[in-house]
């Protein structure tokens, strides 16, 4: 048999193994009802953003348009049944749309933000409380080691456990140059982009059991760096080896860790420093861009649900663009 045919065979045999494990997805499509196919070129809006900006960290209930972050359309299936999830910044934004993914997904899920996004965090509990699951608000400021360990305290104590950390909360101002860059605001970046998730992980892993995932937000700045965001892009290569590293160390425990590296997404970020003044309507509508515009929170939400679940059991110390077709990986 040749290389090529043995592929064939053994990818056959793969799909169909697949198919006989998870056998909702089998019969989820049904013959006269096919699931609904959309353009990803105009599946969101594609008209450039208005000009605006807010005082940092900036409300997503404040955006025009708001992002979507799948309030009304993540519809859920049981792929995280009894999961225990904690999420940084998950009041708005890639957070908020993955603490929605992962209640109606089945989690229970604690979600830590500053103070001043009280008014977006109260959406989000609401909305997880109305899938049935529970939902844990906890604001604080998490640049402290003191502050990390309380978290993940809070969090293991008001949910029973913890199976599912996404170090996902970022600081990020666009700077002409490095020296508009002040040392205080460098070491904000990193405190916030990077040592929150290392003392985050650090208090989390002897909660976790086998089987358990961290899963970071970084960037496709981690790959690409953008010139204006000198500091930002510094944090979010340090994640990206920070992720690989970990994933090598927990593997001997059963815990699995991943990366999901976005590209522009619209999220409070952008309109409290996250771009230069006046750059507002060219944010995601780079010509070299295949997609041609940007992306919106909802589309990242399947991405964590992913890497949390069992279904990716062989994947770790990976990232996962999702980038409009431009950047690494």
């Amino acid at each position: 048999m040749s290389d090529t045919s043995r592929r064939t065979v053994l990818g056959g045999a793969a799909l169909g193994a697949a198919a006989a494990a998870t056998p909702a997805l089998a019969q989820g499509v049904v013959a006269d009802r096919p699931a609904a196919m959309t353009d990803p070129r105009s599946k969101y809006t594609t008209i450039p953003f208005p000009e605006q900006r807010q005082p940092w960290p900036a409300l997503q209930s404040r955006m025009t348009p708001r992002p979507d972050c799948g309030e009304t359309s993540y519809k859920g299936s049981g792929r995280l049944a009894g999961r225990k999830a904690l999420l940084t910044g998950g009041d708005s934004g890639i957070g908020r749309a993955a603490a929605i993914a992962f209640a109606r997904e089945g989690a229970d899920v604690a979600i830590n933000y500053y103070p001043t996004e009280e008014p977006d965090a109260r959406e989000v509990v609401d909305l997880i409380r109305q899938t049935g699951r529970q939902a844990v608000a906890i604001p604080m400021d998490l640049r402290t080691e003191d502050n990390c360990k309380a978290i993940v305290e809070r969090a293991v104590n008001r949910l029973g456990g913890l199976d599912i950390l996404v170090n996902n909360a970022a600081y990020q101002q666009s700077k002409a140059t490095i020296f508009e860059v002040s040392d205080e605001e460098f070491d904000r970046t990193f405190k916030t982009n990077i040592y929150a998730p290392f003392r985050l992980s650090k208090a989390a892993i002897p909660h976790m059991k086998p089987g358990s995932s961290i899963i970071n937000t970084g960037s496709v700045n981690s790959f690409d760096p953008e010139e204006e965001l000198l500091a930002y892009a510094s944090t979010k290569g340090a994640i990206h080896i920070f992720t690989r590293a970990l994933a090598k160390q927990l593997a001997k425990q059963g815990i699995r860790v991943n990366m999901v590296a976005p590209g522009p997404i619209w999220t409070p970020l952008q309109v409290a420093g996250g771009q230069l003044p006046g750059k507002m309507g060219e944010f995601g509508h780079d010509p070299d861009r295949p997609l041609a515009r940007p992306g919106q929170p909802v589309e990242l939400g399947p991405l964590f649900v992913a890497l949390a679940s069992d279904e990716f059991s062989y994947t770790t110390g990976a990232t996962f663009g999702a980038n409009g077709g431009k950047g690494m990986p």
